[in-house]
């Protein structure tokens, strides 16, 4: 099956650039790839502007083989170029002021100070925009309640303060079952390290 633009069937699909619900009758791309669990092809579904942005390739591909126009065609396919001739703007995920002096860039590893503007960077990865190496492990680390595992991504620069996903990490963390014995501990690790930033 192709990639392709049609309308929502129902408002259940989230994007998988933004995270945000696809409304009933929106139209929205399609990404069809592998399946990774099993035989055939699977669809990922994208907002127009989530996906020229984020997924500049494919939708230019099937922007430029579509034979009826589209609303916003000429300033769709203007950002999906850009994506194409900057390689690294469709990894952009958003700016903001660093809430704490915790985390590092990515690049040179020199601490960011706090109040200092800074850009959060995802990787595209089988299918998935991916969270950088600590916030991914901050996240994991909340699924097993692991005090050492959150302390081990803190220390290597996740931020308490910043979502993760959409959801802040003490959100992350009392989704992850609070009848566990390591949740207290797990949640006074978290304070402590919220109080100091």
């Amino acid at each position: 099956m192709a990639h392709r633009f049609e309308p929502a069937s129902s408002s259940r699909a989230k994007c998988r650039g933004c995270g945000e619900g696809i409304a009933a009758g929106e139209l929205r791309f399609g990404e069809s790839l592998p399946n990774p669990f099993g035989d055939g092809e699977m669809t990922l579904w994208f907002h127009l502007d989530c996906a020229a942005f984020k997924r500049p390739e494919p939708f230019l591909e099937t922007l430029e083989g579509r034979s009826e126009p589209l609303e916003g065609q000429e300033r769709l396919a203007s950002e999906a170029r850009q994506g194409i001739v900057h390689r690294r703007l469709p990894r952009i995920d958003g700016a903001g002021r660093a809430p704490t002096g915790r985390a590092q860039c990515r690049s040179c590893r020199a601490p960011i100070d706090k109040g200092a503007w800074r850009i959060a960077l995802v990787f595209y990865e089988e299918g998935r925009f991916d969270l950088p190496k600590a916030e991914e492990d901050l996240r994991v680390a909340f699924e097993m309640h692991s005090v050492a595992a959150i302390r081990r991504a803190l220390d290597a620069g996740a931020d308490p303060f910043s979502p993760i996903r959409g959801k802040s990490p003490v959100h992350w963390l009392v989704e992850m079952y609070t009848r566990s014995r390591r949740f207290p501990d797990s949640l006074r690790l978290l304070r402590t390290s919220l109080r100091q930033g």
